[in-house]
């Protein structure tokens, strides 16, 4: 069995766990999150803490254990802290602001690109040339930040784009005679 699957789930205080026989709820003060349940694994709440169990002896059962049990966990944890994705952007004149639920980035192109956030999605824009994403489902925030980013990924030779603000670049040498 997977070693992740094997590992509860412990619901805190103020989180609601709602499991019906298609999908589990998630509700909690960051917003509520459903997911659909999988046929192959069974799901059962003992006094605040989840327990997933294969509900065959095929590897599909075993493997989607730890899957589940991840994403119930992922869930646990966007309803009461919440994730955040935070890009940073290189170059001159490279900018973004941030309006309500609007993202207008101008990053060396002739037009403006605009972003609408989905709902449960805020961005904000402390500097010019930093982004924040806020969500409470990891999936949706983490795509997002991928899309934000390929608007103009950064190049290999001045490091020019929008890049994530953990993310190491490296530089090419340029030709030499």
């Amino acid at each position: 069995m997977s070693r992740v699957g094997k590992l509860p789930v412990v619901v805190p205080a103020g989180v609601e766990i709602t499991i019906a026989q298609e999908q589990i709820n998630v509700k909690g003060t960051g917003g509520t999150l459903q997911l659909p349940m999988n046929k192959l694994v069974a799901v059962a709440n003992e006094s605040g803490k989840l327990s997933f169990k294969a509900a065959n002896e095929s590897r599909e059962a075993d493997a989607m254990t730890g899957t589940m049990r991840q994403l119930v966990n992922n869930m646990v944890i966007g309803v009461t802290k919440g994730f955040e994705r935070k890009l940073t952007l290189v170059g001159v004149g490279y900018k973004a602001a941030a309006t309500g639920n609007k993202l207008n980035l101008q990053v060396g192109y002739s037009h403006p690109v605009n972003f609408d956030m989905p709902t449960g999605i805020t961005v904000q824009t402390p500097t010019p040339t930093e982004i924040i994403i806020k969500g409470a489902d990891r999936q949706v925030v983490g795509q997002m930040a991928a899309e934000i980013r390929a608007v103009r990924a950064p190049e290999p030779y001045k490091g020019k784009g929008i890049r994530y603000a953990d993310e190491k670049i490296t530089i090419k040498e340029t030709k030499k005679k």
